[in-house]
């Protein structure tokens, strides 16, 4: 497999290159990141330097922080090493909400941003939250995310707003469930303790099937499945895999319900700051990584799927839902648009969901 744990070597030498280029430089810093090296060039004429900073909401060896970090990696390569980017796992610098208000203040200048997190500032991002809502063909769901103007649009433009700049949207994989009991109809979800994000759409999807959702961070979540203080989770199987999630969890439900989709997000203000061709460059690469992350997030499902399956020290009851499992818990999800459209946005998030609903129907 491509992916990898990173030690803390890797940290360490990329605080060292990064201080060791900006004391090549001058001792002011522009807003962009950059420094000046006012010895290089042929011609003695100064050559910029920029030190970024790519924060992520998951730990070495899962999608976001990989994907992070092999887009510092490309970003440094075309940029014959003008461009250095530190990436950051979760935790590193707070919590997912800490890390939204350092995105949008420019500490940071780069993050991958799942809108479940953010569904109190832009609630239309909650769209993603919306059960049985794009194909079961994961890589028609990836092509709907790469095209759609309600998303690439409409609701980036409502990030925008709020100092967050959508570059692109991907899935990490499909949603699976994990309990501490079966949970194949939905009267299993009967008074059943649903860890879910701080979205009320999320919340109410579980309400939906009958369940007690319960917000909680991803950092609480291990000990508060192994004490009881949550039933069950939702997550790719590739994250229920590396965060032991199942080692606390009997049953694990191949649902396929929803996608866990995160969005690279920049800066604004440092985005539009910068030189044209290093826009172009950051464009370029961005779009040159959503094929790849698809790669990495099915290898890694795939993989990790197997790992639960051959954990003997470790059992879990892996079974996958039938079609028509799954269509009972597709007629009670369906009401939840109207939730959606009523309770959670306005005219604008109506129409953006009426149009991404056109988008679906036309790839199926």
């Amino acid at each position: 497999m491509f992916f990898k744990k990173r030690g803390w070597k890797s940290f360490a030498v990329a605080g060292a290159l990064t201080l060791a280029l900006a004391a090549c430089g001058s001792e002011d810093a522009g807003t962009d990141g950059s420094t000046v090296d006012e010895g290089a060039g042929d011609d003695g004429a100064a050559a910029e330097t920029y030190n970024w900073q790519f924060v992520t909401e998951e730990v070495q060896g899962q999608v976001q922080y990989e994907y992070a970090a092999e887009f510092a990696e490309l970003i440094n390569e075309k940029s014959d090493g003008q461009i250095n980017i530190d990436v950051f796992e979760f935790g590193q610098l707070g919590s997912e909400v800490d890390q939204v208000e350092q995105l949008q203040n420019g500490i940071v200048e780069f993050a991958i941003v799942s809108p479940g997190f953010t569904g109190g500032m832009v609630a239309e991002g909650q769209v993603f939250a919306l059960q049985f809502l794009f194909p079961d063909d994961q890589e028609v769901t990836q092509e709907i995310l790469n095209t759609s103007e309600a998303l690439n649009t409409h609701l980036a433009g409502m990030y925008e707003a709020h100092n967050i700049k959508p570059l692109a949207f991907f899935t990490e994989g499909a949603m699976q469930w994990t309990g501490s009991s079966q949970l194949r109809t939905p009267a299993d979800f009967e008074n059943f303790k649903m860890r879910t994000q701080e979205s009320p759409l999320i919340m109410e999807s579980y309400r939906a099937y009958g369940a007690d959702p319960s917000p909680l961070s991803w950092s609480e979540l291990y000990t508060s499945l192994d004490r009881g203080v949550v039933d069950g989770q939702e997550n790719p199987i590739f994250f229920i895999e590396d965060a032991s999630f199942h080692e606390v969890q009997d049953h694990m439900t191949i649902s396929n319900h929803n996608n866990y989709v995160a969005m690279t997000t920049v800066n604004p203000d440092f985005y539009n700051g910068l030189p044209e061709d290093i826009r172009a460059l950051i464009d370029e690469t961005v779009e040159e990584m959503q094929p790849r992350v698809f790669e990495m997030q099915a290898e890694m499902n795939d993989a990790l799927l197997e790992s639960i399956e051959n954990d003997t020290a470790n059992p879990t009851e892996v079974y996958e839902l039938t079609e028509g499992e799954r269509e009972a818990f597709r007629e009670l999800a369906l009401p939840v648009r109207d939730f959606f459209r009523d309770e959670v946005v306005g005219d604008e998030g109506r129409k953006m969901l009426e149009l991404l609903e056109e988008e679906i129907a036309a790839h199926q």
